[in-house]
């Protein structure tokens, strides 16, 4: 007689795939930190009025510019995008404006590159002037208290090499 393992194997990995779908849609932020969050502050209104909102929890995502390690810690510039599923920033060409955000920690400029998504959790400092190009921008200030980094994206398309290839010699530039 022939048994088939079917039957009694999905039974089994059943509570497994449940526990990793639970995981994969666990969101990024501990509950103890999105707990402090109002929801109704908005982003927009932290940007607008810094020092108004100073001590408050925000949540933000967005993206990295600028990552740099001082006496303080490390600082990262960062363009705010709106939140998609579990808080990643979405891949959207509207933004918030810019924000500052201070980790006491020792981040590594190497990791966090300009391009990198990250959502941030911290608390409103204020603001901070600093130059911009040729002007001079007023960023908010946030000390981080959970910082999330998104695994980078890989390019699912392979770099087409004649995209390369000068005035078809099969020179690659």
């Amino acid at each position: 007689m022939i048994r088939s393992c079917t039957p009694t194997i999905f039974p089994r990995t059943m509570p497994v795939v449940f526990l990793f779908f639970m995981v994969s849609c666990a969101p990024v932020i501990s509950k103890q930190v999105r707990e402090q969050v109002r929801p109704e502050v908005t982003f927009t209104e932290v940007f607008n009025d810094p020092q108004r909102y100073k001590g408050q929890m925000i949540i933000v995502s967005g993206i990295v510019i600028k990552t740099e390690n001082t006496e303080e810690g490390t600082l990262i510039q960062v363009l705010q995008r709106p939140p998609g599923f579990r808080g990643k920033p979405k891949d959207v060409d509207e933004t918030g404006g810019r924000f500052l955000a201070l980790d006491s920690r020792y981040l590594d400029a190497t990791v966090f590159t300009e391009g990198r998504a990250v959502t941030i959790a911290g608390k409103v400092q204020g603001k901070r002037v600093l130059p911009l190009g040729e002007t001079e921008y007023t960023y908010p200030l946030i000390y981080v208290k959970e910082l999330y980094l998104w695994p980078a994206e890989r390019n699912p398309y392979p770099p087409n090499p004649s995209w390369h290839i000068g005035f078809g010699f099969g020179h690659f530039y």
